[in-house]
């Protein structure tokens, strides 16, 4: 690296993080500016047809679904019934992670669906290795990219030449994974800093991430709902008049919800699960480094035939597997949901809030995915 672009790395001046989230600080520290007091949210028909008229989706917020009492059993429901096979999804990555990268590495997970898979992550390693790894979840926005401040701060707390893993929950088409792999060129270019734009997700569909827990498009229970299981942290945000040049990415912190938090209960659950599938974990994990695993893009293919099937203009309204399809119930407005066939039991919950909703759902066989979610296109271009 070349002296001054070291000294544009060390010498910014960023605002030092404040306490957000309703997390423990020992699991994670958010890099993010608390925008709480400012009003973002739109109604959602509003949101969307502000999104597809061409105002990016980062400007504004969903105003965040209040799910059902049933819902909320499922949620728990489904959290008990997949606890270890998420248990042992993590455990997995994590082992893979430390093979590849060591225990000097710095977890960045990418909020927020990032957030909870990286202080499993984090428990993980500490329960297994002994070795507590820092965690900072930091922004990273599809048009825009990620978030340079946050990147800063890290290496100017741990180093320049500090060893930074990217976590996220899933893939969808592999969007994020494409905006990472920009943004780390971009670093390059502008700071001469070389970032490792590897992704560590649980659940893989997308065909797009070199380590993952498995490529089954199955239900993580942290899809399931928004800020109630994410530290109650909002979506994150980026508007000109909200953030300045040496502050972080906006995010809303929802603390009249902690009666409702469910963050803390999903960790819980599933960390004493980690010493029964050490074993396992270790043994797939090997066989991945050993034969590592093809990045195809596979999903994003799919995504164009149904893109062609429904005459579709704008791949954006398309959202595949599971967690997305759920966001889209969630915070979207949903045009129809295709599903790779009505019994599969990872869809229970996709199916409740489609009906809660009045969306169709049809089968649609042959995807990589469980399901797809379509928005319902209005005009323009959309998130």
């Amino acid at each position: 690296m070349k002296g001054t672009s070291k000294h544009k790395v060390m010498d910014k001046q960023i605002a030092e993080p404040v306490s957000l989230g309703s997390y423990p600080p020992s699991d994670v520290t958010f890099l993010l500016k608390d925008l709480s007091d400012v009003s973002l949210e739109l109604a959602t028909e509003v949101r969307e047809e502000a999104i597809q008229s061409g105002v990016h989706y980062s400007e504004m917020l969903p105003v965040e679904y209040q799910p059902t009492e049933q819902y909320i059993d499922l949620f728990h429901e489904t959290l008990q019934q997949s606890a270890k096979r998420v248990a042992l999804a993590v455990a997995i990555v994590s082992e893979m992670i430390v093979a590849r990268r060591g225990l000097g590495c710095v977890l960045v997970s990418l909020a927020r669906a990032g957030t909870p898979i990286g202080i499993l992550i984090k428990r993980y390693i500490a329960e297994r290795y002994e070795v507590d790894l820092p965690h900072y979840s930091i922004s990273i926005i599809r048009g825009k990219g990620i978030d340079e401040n946050a990147i800063l701060y890290i290496l100017q707390k741990h180093g320049l030449d500090a060893d930074l893993q990217f976590v996220d929950g899933w893939t969808g088409k592999g969007a994020i994974r494409g905006v990472l792999i920009d943004s780390c060129n971009t670093l390059y270019e502008k700071y001469g800093i070389r970032l490792n734009d590897d992704l560590a997700v649980l659940a893989d569909p997308g065909n797009c991430a070199g380590m993952f827990g498995t490529r089954e498009d199955y239900l993580i229970p942290s899809a399931c709902l928004n800020s109630t299981v994410s530290g109650l942290m909002s979506r994150t945000v980026l508007h000109a008049d909200l953030i300045g040049p040496e502050e972080f990415h906006g995010s809303k912190f929802y603390k009249e919800w902690l009666d409702a938090d469910e963050s803390n209960v999903f960790i819980d659950t599933i960390c004493p699960y980690f010493s029964s599938v050490v074993a396992e974990a270790k043994n797939i994990a090997g066989q991945m480094l050993e034969h590592p695993p093809e990045i195809t893009w596979q999903g994003l293919r799919d995504i164009q035939s149904i893109q062609e099937t429904f005459g579709i203009d704008n791949i954006n309204l398309i959202k595949p597997g599971v967690g997305e399809t759920t966001r889209v119930l969630l915070r979207r407005v949903p045009w129809k949901i295709l599903v790779d066939t009505m019994d599969n039991p990872n869809l229970k919950h996709i199916l409740l809030l489609a009906k809660d909703r009045g969306v169709p759902v049809e089968i649609f066989p042959g995807m990589t995915y469980s399901c797809c979610g379509i928005i319902k296109p209005l005009k323009g271009e959309t998130e």
